[in-house]
């Protein structure tokens, strides 16, 4: 089913051609690239906004009164710290009819659907760098001023917006990955802001260097002449970004014009630029063990050493979004390094298959005779070939479809998984490495956990309902199998493998992501949660920068996590802490509010009918009277490591202790010990995550395995984001919702006094 243009676009669609001629489309027809939109929301009402403290108090106070513990003085307040827009090209990609996209959705669309679809406290902005020209970035500088200002005056703003973007780096093979950053800033003024954003070059920076193929520039509006405009007006956003200069490298950002588009090749010379411009300003890693753009073989370590990790700028890392789950650690490998540092394939076992294996696999059972020595010689071939394709391994194999490829890659017993999950970049492994580099300061990781969506089409905070998942998650793709064909051409395999070499095939760079599989792993996304003293932007950004932040997936789970002295909190989530003897941890947790349908008065009364209904898809953020159980939580220990080489696997443990809820509508209240600490002589860090009862949530069911009667998966039942899966499904599985606390870090100090260290910069 192919999607009506949306009523809320804003670009400024073609002015039809007279001549039906194709060259009158080429030559007499201009397309104009959409600006940023208007924001037309007004401010909430103040008594909507006073609600939600209200009701955050209410049960603060009632999980308190069963234990005689003080109600958390603290309030909390949701958000989302990744959004895009149609600024993005990616996501305005997504946006044109051949994919059955619904049209531009401009920045102005991200304020108002924050503060009427889905009804966050905060936001930013995040919309990838290497297309953001500078009068891009001008225009949502603007924007996001705008947004702001309809609370303006406000001691207790409805919505408060940050300004951000995405450092979006991606290598072909492990060595030169380093993967993504969003970087979120404190300020809006004038002086305190950079001039231009700061994108990632290599892979994903060229790409939009590149001149689009033949078939998208000429081919693709004459094919699709009903839409043409909507191309037009794409050739003219992509050329504006082929035509912006790039800034000069290596001169200081403060030398350089800002109309140039600024490039940095690695984490590094992203930290640098960003001291250059001497802004308050945040850095967070996400998608770390996404395999859905990220090569085989892949580990976190090269990324968190040395000047390629800035503990004062990278203080949080996203657990969680609309691309899945980053946080289990598993110890099986997608491939593996041999003695002279190549990789090699590893076997399958019944709890992971790596997808260099199925490759050989789909080979072999095209051979006449498998077990002959021609066919084990290009099975061996095709398994290598995959390997050596780094990111772009599927397409080295011919004539492979999606179920031919299984489930593959997938971690198959992880919540929500990221698509063809990268144990090695995954955040528990993250926490259980140790720098050893300098050898008079052993170098630790501590980072806060939070979650965010990342949409594509500006719609912060879409995990407040399970519905709508080609709206509101990232599946998409052609709308019939003729554009496939247009938009996927791939290379030619040699008869006698059926294999294709890496080496003599040109891929695309828009071949790079599996969309086809990955679509089966696009979730509705998840939230950032922070414990503030007030309402206001420095609050919620101090909140950060001390850590005390949780992620969920989606849900507004609230969640409290301390350590515990003489029954006192000696200190919360995030915090690190020199202590001696046996620490005593509580944990608080307190259910979502299940959803009423369609949405609230307010947002009726504060948007007009045609873009209400655009935006949110009929659906708000509107809480009924019950909360959802919490069904147990669940503490995760991990020991860092204490000499080079330890591994990695024995010092994750997960869960370390499940403690059981009673199922109480007014939340779950737990304590619990470790007499291990005293006696480990080791730091130690714990974080839990708080469990709800299952519901049903877009893809939770992944590729929906079809499983024999040991519960192996024999088959696989794909959620297609195009049109082989029906527009209007929403692929609904039942799953347990949560919330993920930032740990608490604890120092082993032998005969000290228990301590709080400054988790503050």
């Amino acid at each position: 089913m192919m999607r009506s243009h949306s009523t809320f676009s804003v670009t400024s669609f073609f002015a039809p051609c007279t001549a039906a001629a194709a060259m009158s489309l080429l030559f007499g027809c201009q397309g104009e690239a959409p600006g940023p939109g208007t924001v037309q929301g007004k401010v909430l009402p103040e008594a909507v906004v006073a609600s939600r403290a209200q009701m955050q108090q209410k049960a603060a106070a009632a999980i308190a009164s069963p234990v005689n513990t003080p109600a958390p003085d603290k309030q909390i307040l949701f958000g989302d710290l990744h959004v895009h827009t149609t600024y993005s090209a990616d996501a305005y990609m997504m946006s044109l009819p051949l994919m059955q996209g619904e049209g531009v959705h401009p920045v102005a669309d991200a304020c108002d659907f924050a503060r009427y679809c889905s009804s966050l406290d905060f936001w930013s902005i995040s919309d990838h760098a290497e297309s953001i020209t500078p009068k891009r970035w001008r225009e949502t500088i603007d924007t996001i001023r705008r947004c702001n200002a309809v609370s303006e005056g406000s001691k207790t703003p409805d919505l408060i917006s940050y300004l951000g973007w995405e450092w979006t780096q991606i290598g072909l093979t492990a060595d030169e990955h380093f993967g993504h950053r969003n970087v979120i800033l404190r300020d809006l003024e004038d002086g305190k802001i950079p001039k231009r954003p700061i994108a990632a070059s290599a892979f994903s920076g060229q790409a939009m260097r590149d001149k689009l193929p033949w078939a998208v520039r000429f081919l693709v509006p004459q094919l699709d002449w009903a839409n043409r405009g909507r191309y037009l007006d794409f050739l003219d956003y992509w050329r504006e970004n082929r035509e912006a200069d790039e800034c000069p490298p290596g001169v200081d950002v403060n030398d350089v014009t800002e109309d140039c588009m600024d490039f940095a090749k690695t984490p590094s010379e992203l930290f640098e630029k960003l001291r250059q411009w001497n802004v308050q300003s945040t850095v967070i890693p996400h998608g770390t063990a996404w395999g859905i753009y990220t090569p085989p073989g892949y580990f976190l370590d090269k990324s968190l050493r040395g000047s390629q990790n800035d503990e004062n700028l990278q203080r949080l890392v996203e657990v969680y979004s609309g691309h899945g789950n980053s946080e289990e650690y598993r110890s099986w490998r997608e491939a593996e390094i041999d003695r002279d540092g190549q990789l090699v394939c590893p076997a399958a076992t019944a709890e992971y298959e790596p997808c260099c294996w199925r490759a050989g696999e789909i080979i072999r059972s095209r051979c006449a005779d498998p077990m002959s020595a021609e066919c084990v010689g290009r099975v061996e071939e095709a398994r290598r070939n995959y390997l050596a394709a780094g990111a772009l391994g599927r397409l080295t194999v011919s004539g492979a479809d999606v179920p031919a490829w299984g489930a593959c890659g997938q971690c198959l017993d992880c919540f929500d998984p990221a698509f063809e999950y990268r144990p090695g970049g995954s955040v528990q492994y993250a926490l259980a490495l140790t720098d050893f580099s300098d050898p008079e300061k052993l170098r630790r990781f501590h980072f806060g956990f939070l979650a965010s969506s990342d949409n594509h089409s500006a719609r912060p905070g879409t995990g407040y309902k399970e519905f709508a998942r080609q709206k509101m998650t990232e599946s998409f793709g052609p709308r019939s199998k003729f554009w496939q064909d247009q938009v996927r051409p791939l290379g030619k395999a040699r008869p006698e493998s059926e294999a294709l070499d890496p080496k003599n095939n040109r891929f695309e760079r828009y071949q790079l992501i599996d969309f086809e599989r990955g679509s089966s792993f696009f979730y509705t996304g998840g939230l950032v949660a922070v414990h503030t003293e007030r309402r206001d932007r420095e609050a919620v950004w101090d909140a950060m920068q001390r850590r005390e932040v949780y992620g969920t997936s989606g849900e507004r789970i609230l969640l409290w996590f301390d350590v515990l002295r003489d029954g006192q909190i000696a200190a919360s989530m995030g915090a690190q802490v020199d202590w001696a003897g046996t620490p005593r941890f509580r944990i608080r947790a307190v259910g979502s509010y299940e959803q009423k349908p369609g949405c609230p008065d307010f947002s009726a009364e504060g948007l007009d009918p045609p873009r209400l209904e655009a935006l949110c898809a009929g659906e708000c953020y509107n809480p009924g009277e019950k909360r959802r159980a919490i069904r147990r939580l669940e503490v995760v220990r991990i020991r860092p490591q204490v000499r080079p080489g330890e591994p990695v696997a024995p010092l994750v443990e997960d869960p370390w202790k499940t403690l059981p809820c009673s199922g109480d509508p007014r939340g779950c209240v737990a304590e619990f010990d470790d007499p291990e600490f005293a006696s480990g002589s080791r730091d130690v860090l714990y974080y839990v995550r708080a469990i709800q009862e299952p519901t049903p949530a877009v893809n939770a069911g992944g590729l929906r395995c079809e499983r024999n009667e040991k519960g192996e998966c024999t088959g696989v039942a794909p959620c297609y984001g195009d049109w082989r899966t029906p527009y209007e499904d929403d692929c609904l599985e039942s799953h347990e919702e949560r919330a993920w606390s930032s740990p608490i870090y604890l120092a082993w100090k032998a005969g000290a006094a228990d301590k709080r260290s400054s988790n503050s910069r």
